[in-house]
Parts: C-alpha cells; structure tokens; sequence
C-alpha cells in the first residue's frame, strides 16, 4: 500500500464489521454444485498405476496417464475430498510460468529460460485445449495480470524502461485505485483465470469417463516396494500396483527424502458479496485480469464468474514444527488485515461486505517452485513445492512424473530445473528462527525499499522463502 508504515493486527475498526457477517469457508467449496465424496478403498486392488493425493497434480497425473496410455489402469487415492486442500483454496490464477515468475526464472536457470517459458505457455494452452475437450465449467478465462506498485520504491521494480511499462494514471485507468503508482499487464497467454475446485471436480469427471477410479477418504498408510511393484497399505485394503506418483505436496510422510524439502505454510483469502454493476463500473475492472501487488508481502485478487472480488495473500505464516492443523487456517488478525488493505485498495467500495473467510495450507521450496525425482528405485516419482503456484504448473508436473516413470529422456527430464533439487530446509528451531528472521526482512524491505544483509546472503546461497 502506499503507505509504508507498520499496520497494527487485531485492532477494532470497520474491518471488524465488514468480516462481522462472513461464513470460515473456502467461496469455491461453499456450493450446492460440490459433488458428493466417492467411496473409499474398501478391498485390495491392482492397477497398472496409483496415484497419490486428489489435488491437482494428482488429477493432472491420472488424467495425463490415461490420456497418454489408453487402457492403463490408474486409481487416484485422497485422504479427504477431491480439491479439499490447496487446490480448492487459491485464487484461481492459472499461470503459465513453471519458475514462479520471470525473475526468479532467469536467475536460477538463465541458460533454460526461454525453453521454460514456452514450456509454460505451451502447458497453458494445453490446459485450455483440456477445458474445451472435456467441457469443464470452471469459468477459464485469459486476460493477463496487472502488476503494481503501490509504494515509490516498487516503481522501479516494474522496470519504468521496458515497453508496457504503465505510469500511475495509465494503471488507475486499467483498475481505479488511489494507491496505484505503477503498473504492467502481461498478456492473455501468460495467465487465465479459473474457479479452481470446478476445474478439479472436472479433471475427476474426465478420469472417470476414461476408465479411472478415485477413491476418497482413503489415508494410505505405508507405500513399500515389493518384488513386483508397489504396494500401498490403507484402512480397508492394500493397493498393488506397478508404479505409483506421489503427490501430496504440503502433507509429508510417505517419501522420507522430500521431508525437509518443503515447509509448510498458510495462506489467508478474503471475498466479498457480489457487487453490483455500478460497483463494478466505479472500478472499471475488466473481470478477465487478475491483480497482483509487488512487495515481497503481495496481495492477489480477481472478480470471480459471480461478481465478488477474491482477496488474498499478504500473511504467509509459518507454524513452528512445520505444523499442520486445522486450527491454523481462521486467524483472526490477518483476515483483519486483509480487510483494511481493501478498503484502502478501493475506497470507492465502502460499505461492501465480506461473506467468506479462509485459509489453507501450501508447500514453498527453497527455489520457489516445483522440484521433482523418483524413489524406490525408480518406481514411485513425486512431484512437490509448487510455493503457491500450482494452478497451471501442476500438469506441467505430471508429465514429468510419468516421464520420470518411462525412464526415458525426454525435453521435460533433461531440464537442470528438473535434474536438480533445490538445498533443503534445516530442522527445527533453525527452519522456524530462519523463517522468521527472513520474512521480519522482507517486511522491513516492503517498508524501506532496501534488502538487508540477510536477504542478500540468501540471494547468494540462492535460498527464499515465499508462498
């Protein structure tokens, strides 16, 4: 925001009246049109493939398998719902970079770059090409984000020298807000916007219809190698199969080797009521563009198929122990903040309310984006630490999975992005007193506009953290 100064949590203001009615449910859960749980694994069972987690690198992978071996014997197992977690949380925004944006992209693979980037619009493509194919309702739609600077010293972050760069009226003439300074649109083939949890419920449908079965509320317990394959040990049956993927992302355990590779992290979003067209037209927001803010704490948001704005980000918080519970997703004082950043986003929209609340767990990596490998000797291949860009890179993730599984060399494996893991997270305390000191420091340089000796060593050792 434009102003740099610290902000207090938890105070009593408006926003406390705004959030006052708002129901702690993810918006894209919270329809009639969720389908009902599929029965679980009730017996043993053999497939040629076992896929693990009902999010959407699962998905992707179930669907791409089959898609890619007509006949194959794929069950996807999740130990909750279909889209219950990430996947059925997030904003919507479907990009195409697999690198967590251009920056970090270029910094980290300078020579595979470009290679990356039409990977990633070619992914988006497809994706939409798979919307289109299986008749999916999830209100995909391509028009780009906006960026902004909402503080003097994010300006230059735009690059003011590069074309597209837009000044301060140019930007408040895409979307009016006081606090804009800066602004750049990417194009429609870098991002799309989605209900995410349609798009999942979608790709389930579509599994089904080629032969695939899912099986939720199903916790697999153990997944060993046998002389044969694989074999996964549940409540009420053992699944035998040939091969399994792994994709469970934020929830560890199965796969000791990415235990330290991922941090688990909670992220907050806010959405309003559905506004009215003149609301809408005092914005003159063309609901095809997502917005995103530039401090290392950003807000992301969108108008969704029904006319709300989708609020999110800011708070990326880390619980000591890299703790998982369901206690940590309605926190008070961040929803708090996110409803004051509104109002001051858009003062034009006073009075409006918030109907839902929520929170939901990510994984984030070290390098900002996905890492992949295989374990049991080649059999099981996993793909995990998206940092909040899954979207759109989890079915870039799962042909390398099933390409990691082919065991043959193919564009996607002999890239050093897929090659090579990124430095894990120390154990505890050292994760939790190294997280806290780096997000103290990318607050201290979203207020002051100067990155400190700590952030400049990670920048040296090539180590983050973001969600």
């Amino acid at each position: 925001m434009v102003d740099s100064a610290p902000r207090s949590e938890g105070t009593t203001g408006p926003e406390t009246l705004a959030l006052s009615d708002s129901v702690h449910a993810p918006l894209w859960l919270d329809t009639p049109r969720r389908p009902e749980p599929r029965p679980a694994v009730s017996s043993d069972v053999d497939v040629d493939l076992l896929v693990v987690g009902g999010g959407f690198t699962g998905l992707w992978t179930a669907l791409r398998a089959m898609e890619r071996e007509p006949g194959r014997r794929v069950l996807v197992v999740e130990r909750d719902r279909v889209a219950e977690h990430a996947t059925g949380r997030n904003g919507g925004f479907c990009e195409a970079s697999l690198t967590h944006g251009e920056a970090n992209g270029r910094s980290r693979w300078p020579d595979e770059y470009e290679q990356l980037q039409r990977l990633g619009v070619r992914n988006l493509d497809e994706i939409e090409q798979t919307v289109e194919r299986y008749g999916i309702d999830c209100g995909f739609v391509r028009g780009g984000v906006l960026s902004v600077a909402t503080r003097p010293h994010e300006v230059a972050w735009l690059e003011p020298d590069r074309p597209g760069f837009l000044d301060a009226a140019a930007a408040r003439a895409r979307v009016d807000s006081p606090t804009y300074l800066a602004g750049r649109q990417s194009g429609p083939e870098e991002c799309a916007l989605i209900d995410p949890a349609r798009l999942a419920w979608g790709l389930a449908d579509a599994i089904e219809q080629l032969g695939g079965r899912i099986a939720e509320n199903t916790n697999v317990e153990r997944l060993t190698r046998t002389a044969t394959g694989m074999e996964a040990t549940t409540a009420h049956g053992t699944v035998h199969a040939v091969q399994a993927v792994v994709a469970t992302n934020a929830f560890p355990g199965l796969l000791r080797r990415t235990r330290l590779g991922t941090v688990p992290v909670y992220d907050y979003v806010l959405a309003t009521e559905p506004l009215t067209p003149q609301q809408l037209d005092a914005i003159g927001w063309d609901p095809a563009v997502g917005i995103s803010d530039s401090g290392n704490q950003f807000h992301y948001y969108r108008v969704t198929p029904d006319h709300r704005i989708l609020w999110g980000g800011y708070d990326a918080i880390y619980h000591f122990g890299r703790s998982i519970d369901l206690a940590h997703e309605d926190r008070r004082a961040t929803f708090e903040t996110l409803a004051r950043h509104f109002a001051e986003t858009f003062p034009q929209l006073e009075g409006v309310r918030f109907t839902h609340r929520w929170g939901g767990v990510i994984d984030t990596s070290t390098r900002f984006c996905a890492f992949f490998g295989t374990a049991h000797r080649g059999r099981t291949a996993y793909a995990t630490g998206f940092t909040g860009l899954g979207v759109g890179a989890s079915r870039f993730a799962a042909d390398v999975v099933l390409d990691l599984l082919d065991g043959r060399p193919t564009e996607r494996t002999r890239l050093r992005m897929v090659r090579k893991r990124p430095l894990p997270f120390p154990p505890e305390p050292f994760a939790w007193l190294g997280i806290k000191i780096t997000t103290w420091s990318l607050a201290r340089e979203d207020r002051t506009g100067k990155r400190n000796l700590w952030l400049r060593v990670l920048d040296r050792l090539g180590l983050g953290f973001d969600s």
